[in-house]
């Protein structure tokens, strides 16, 4: 008759007719984890394998046709450096300073990799303009739009993040004071319909 075996509070496998310490429990997961091993090698090597999928293409502001375009819009520049081109002029209010916008973006390095994007988030980002809640780039930007356009920003380095950005998920880190490229669109401006002009 085989013995019959129980883990016994020592955390050991004793055996009732023999009596003997076969294996502690620590051992027999070690043996018990070796042998899985061949098994988890094969899945990772395995294309079916969910871990290698492609990661989803980011949403984007200016599809294939609009980089087209953009090569044919004619490039701005302020005097602090900040380069746009318009690729929508809106036909909306500009928002005066320190008012709430509404904004979806499109945040990319140089290469054209997306580190930020409201369209991920589904809504538009709402911060008051002018008042420092964002990078200087994209709020002198968004200061000259008109509700309704949809601009591409090259923000240079001193008007970006100074101290740089870490990589998230699947997005590149920003160097501190690298330049940057905002694709943005200005949704609304709450409250605009209120506000007199002298």
């Amino acid at each position: 008759m085989a013995p019959s075996c129980q883990i016994t509070t020592h955390k050991t496998l004793l055996c009732k007719n023999s009596g003997e310490v076969l294996l502690c429990r620590r051992e027999a997961m070690k043996i018990a984890m070796l042998a899985a091993l061949p098994l988890v090698e094969s899945l990772k090597s395995d294309s079916a394998c969910g871990a290698s999928l492609p990661a989803p293409e980011p949403k984007k502001l200016c599809d294939d046709d609009c980089e087209k375009e953009l090569e044919k819009i004619p490039m701005n520049k302020t005097e602090s450096g900040l380069q746009y081109k318009d690729i929508v002029i809106g036909n909306g209010p500009t928002p005066p300073i320190g008012f709430q916008v509404a904004a979806n973006y499109v945040a990319m390095v140089p290469s054209g990799k997306v580190f930020d994007s409201s369209l991920d988030k589904g809504v538009p980002y709402i911060f008051r303009v002018g008042a420092g809640q964002v990078v200087k780039g994209l709020d002198e930007g968004i200061l000259s739009m008109k509700v309704g356009g949809k601009r591409r920003l090259y923000i240079p380095g001193e008007l970006a993040f100074p101290k740089g950005l870490g990589a998230a998920a699947g997005r590149p880190r920003v160097p501190p004071s690298s330049p940057v490229i905002f694709d943005v669109s200005l949704e609304y401006v709450p409250g605009i319909d209120d506000f007199e002009t002298d």
